[in-house]
């Protein structure tokens, strides 16, 4: 009796995750986010060049306003475009589950480890969609410092109808130390996350496209 030997059915591929890496909404607030904090910090500098309070000044040249006045005005502007976008970016990430998903848990031992993997040149970028630990706590640390420098940003602003505030923070010239060095954490994210962008270019493309950039 022939017997006919039966090949072992082949497993299906696996199924391809279609979703954009990062939802318009998302790319459309982080770039906004981005204008603003530029905008911001080179307006910033100008104020700050104004009425120094540390023995150096900004250089005029990347600086933002020409003057006072003008530096105040952008100042202004770009304020409420990152009030108004960040709180969008914010409740965005929050109702569609994003913040829980792609920032937590984030814990001491997972940041050692990765920070350590980081230093060796092994820390793994081949899942876009997936943030390492010093990720997940450099994010984190941007949202608290963006929501230090409103705060104290308010009490520049309106010192005496946010008084409480005021009070809070140390005082008038306590939270302009404040604001000067939040601003200055947020520069140095910026730096570091533009070294970041150009060891792994293929970040930028999909922060553009929403999709990672085909192999």
């Amino acid at each position: 009796m022939n017997s006919t030997a039966i090949a072992p059915l082949a497993e299906p591929p696996p199924e391809v995750d279609r979703r954009p890496i990062h939802p318009l909404w998302m790319r459309i607030t982080h770039w906004l986010n981005a204008l603003a904090v530029v905008i911001l910090v080179t307006s910033g500098w100008r104020i700050y060049d104004a009425a120094p309070f540390f023995p150096f000044t900004i250089p005029t040249v990347i600086t933002l306003g020409g003057w006072l006045g003008g530096a105040l005005q952008w100042h202004f502007a770009a304020m409420w475009l990152l009030v108004f976008n960040g709180f969008v970016y914010l409740a965005m990430n929050i109702a569609s589950g994003r913040l829980a998903r792609k920032f937590f848990p984030v814990t001491p031992a997972g940041i050692w480890h990765d920070a350590l993997a980081a230093l060796k040149g092994k820390l793994s970028h081949a899942d876009p969609r997936h943030y390492n630990s010093v990720q997940k706590l450099a994010y984190l640390f941007v949202m608290l410092d963006l929501i230090v420098i409103v705060l104290s940003g308010l009490v520049l602003w309106k010192s005496v109808q946010f008084a409480v505030l005021r009070d809070l923070l140390g005082g008038y010239e306590f939270a302009r130390r404040i604001h000067f060095l939040a601003m200055a954490a947020i520069v140095a994210f910026v730096v570091v996350h533009l070294v970041m962008v150009a060891l792994v270019p293929r970040t930028l493309l999909t922060m553009i496209r929403g999709r990672a950039p085909k192999a």
